[in-house]
């Protein structure tokens, strides 16, 4: 049983031994930091002239200290020596040395203003920005955050001052559509093996929302997005045909996890006049697909939402004309992705996979990265080229332009 005490009492002797013997249960102080409690353990030994006592005297105070306080009897020996040694019990002073901090509060704001603008990248994927920010751009705001540890990044995230600049919402929904030829494409470090999948905005009144439609390369993790009215052939067809000339390598295969807006004859014929090797998804392998599943969620969902899109032409046209000229060139040219690296358990074939902070870039990077990159660019593309596109804005510009344009688009949209 745990009840409070008194702390303005002060038992007799006797009624201590009494206490001690007949005691069923631990009695806590009732004040609630140690300087109380330190306070009550001078009290006594200053009522009793604790020095001056018989041994059998100082084991019955000491034992009662020990009841009422809830310390250890080392922890009551070594207060009750302090004060034979210095006359009084108090708070020992700090001799912990204190150390400057290295961030300041301007570098959680700047963290918190570039999370805010990026919709919240990954820890190891921001430090990629960060440093890109300070050594490529220049930025005299992440002087000190450019070799910021993904660790600490998100220690950072966990505290009070960057949740009241910033609060965050995740919410992400999968999606499954079911039908080619049953193959997981293998592209053996080669560009031009797309992922392709639909997402669909939102329903309203049983009324259908716009689609986007996601490719992504699986090697570069290369991304193009684009909107369509429907997934009907009408609709379908062009887009389709729009996005693979917005790559700037060469399409060598296509692959769609059973979705009759992709796996039927208009598509094959299509992608058959571009030399596109068309695959689907296999039974039981949801990992043929996860790639542009990831994301749907992480890239589309974060920048659009669920809100219901009407599916009009001037919507459609109006969120097409802001994914060309600025989400899309932001998703390959300024927002870093997880490239993972996999070994082979030469004994058992089991393979492991791991993502290493060093394996952190943007898509383009990744592509230059590529041994003899330019043999894969299409004809008209050289890497010069892109670079004055890469290089145009600094990465923290062109997102913060890009949010600016994603909010005049949203509010030209007709929602109603």
């Amino acid at each position: 049983m745990t009840t409070s005490m008194d702390t303005t009492h002060l038992p007799t002797l006797i009624q201590m031994a009494s206490y001690v013997t007949n005691a069923s249960g631990v009695v806590h102080l009732r004040c609630q930091d140690k300087t109380e409690a330190y306070a009550y353990i001078e009290r006594v030994c200053k009522r009793y002239r604790y020095a001056a006592l018989a041994k059998r005297d100082k084991g019955t105070i000491r034992a009662y200290l020990c009841a009422v306080t809830g310390y250890a009897d080392a922890q009551v020996d070594r207060l009750i020596g302090r004060y034979k040694a210095t006359g009084s019990i108090a708070s020992a002073p700090r001799t912990q040395p204190t150390f400057t901090g290295k961030y300041t509060k301007a570098d959680i704001a700047e963290l918190a203003r570039l999370d805010d603008l990026y919709d919240g990248l990954s820890g190891p994927a921001m430090c990629v920005v960060l440093k890109r920010e300070y050594e490529r751009f220049g930025s005299i705001a992440c002087e000190r955050l450019h070799n910021l540890s993904a660790a600490q990044l998100y220690r950072f995230r966990g505290t009070d001052r960057y949740r009241q600049l910033r609060i965050h919402y995740t919410k992400t929904r999968p999606t499954k559509i079911p039908i080619g030829k049953r193959q997981k494409p293998e592209p053996d470090g080669r560009p031009g093996f797309l992922r392709v999948d639909s997402v669909h905005q939102g329903d309203k009144d049983g009324e259908k929302g716009v689609y986007h439609i996601n490719f992504v390369d699986e090697v570069t993790q290369w991304e193009i997005v684009v909107a369509v009215e429907g997934i009907s052939e009408r609709f379908m067809l062009p887009a389709l045909e729009a996005a693979l000339t917005l790559f700037p390598f060469q399409i060598l295969n296509f692959h769609a996890d059973n979705g009759s807006e992709y796996i039927n004859a208009k598509v094959a014929d299509l992608l058959d006049r571009l030399l596109v090797k068309l695959t689907k998804s296999r039974p039981r392998h949801s990992g043929d697909n996860g790639l542009v599943e990831t994301k749907n969620g992480a890239i589309i969902r974060k920048a659009l939402g669920y809100l219901h899109i009407p599916r009009t032409a001037d919507n459609v046209t109006a969120i097409n004309r802001w994914y060309a000229a600025w989400f899309n060139p932001w998703l390959n040219f300024h927002r870093p992705c997880a490239f993972r690296e996999t070994t082979v358990n030469a004994k058992t074939g089991k393979r492991t996979h791991r993502y290493p902070v060093g394996g952190y870039m943007t898509p383009y990077d990744k592509l230059v990265s590529l041994p003899e990159a330019s043999q894969y660019l299409k004809p008209q593309v050289t890497f010069d080229l892109l670079d004055q596109q890469a290089y145009a804005m600094s990465d923290s510009q062109w997102t913060a332009t890009m949010q600016m344009e994603k909010q005049a688009m949203w509010e030209s949209l007709k929602l109603h």
